[in-house]
């Protein structure tokens, strides 16, 4: 018998309250896999990673959902800053966002990115994406240890 997994730690990264809700909702039926926080912009997502006030004690996440369209530091920057840094780089960030750009998915992905999903305009589409990421992150991928488990071979 295997022990069961403790709930894997998400960092929604979204700015509109409406969307927030529909992630929840989304992801509600994983709540006992899942343990969701939610900042609202960039500046308080990397103060979250950095565990920088006022989130000295926030877990560190096991993934992060960010939206690019964010106030005060936008999602692409975030992305870069997180993928440059190096008690930060290994969290896999997986890009939720309305921009079907190819500007944006080919920055994305050469800046770092884990993968790169669309939101979808219905909300039946948008609950079977957020089903889809949720099973990926968390049933079929195998994420990295967190930094805490460091140090690792030198290269």
């Amino acid at each position: 018998m295997t022990e069961p997994q403790a709930p894997r730690r998400i960092l929604l990264v979204e700015d509109d309250d409406a969307d927030v809700e529909l992630i929840r909702q989304g992801l509600a039926p994983a709540k006992e896999r899942i343990a969701l926080h939610v900042v609202s912009d960039g500046e308080q997502a990397l103060k979250f990673l950095r565990r920088q006030s006022p989130y000295q004690e926030a877990p560190r996440p096991d993934a992060v959902l960010l939206d690019l369209n964010l106030p005060r530091l936008d999602g692409r920057e975030v992305l870069r800053q997180v993928k440059r840094d190096e008690a930060l780089r290994m969290i896999p960030v997986i890009i939720l966002t309305t921009s079907d750009a190819r500007a944006d998915v080919a920055r994305c992905y050469a800046w770092g990115a884990n993968c790169y999903v669309t939101k979808p305009l219905g909300l039946d589409e948008f609950l079977v994406k957020l089903a889809a990421i949720e099973r990926f992150w968390t049933d079929v991928v195998q994420l990295p240890p967190s930094r805490e488990a460091w140090p690792f071979p030198p290269d």
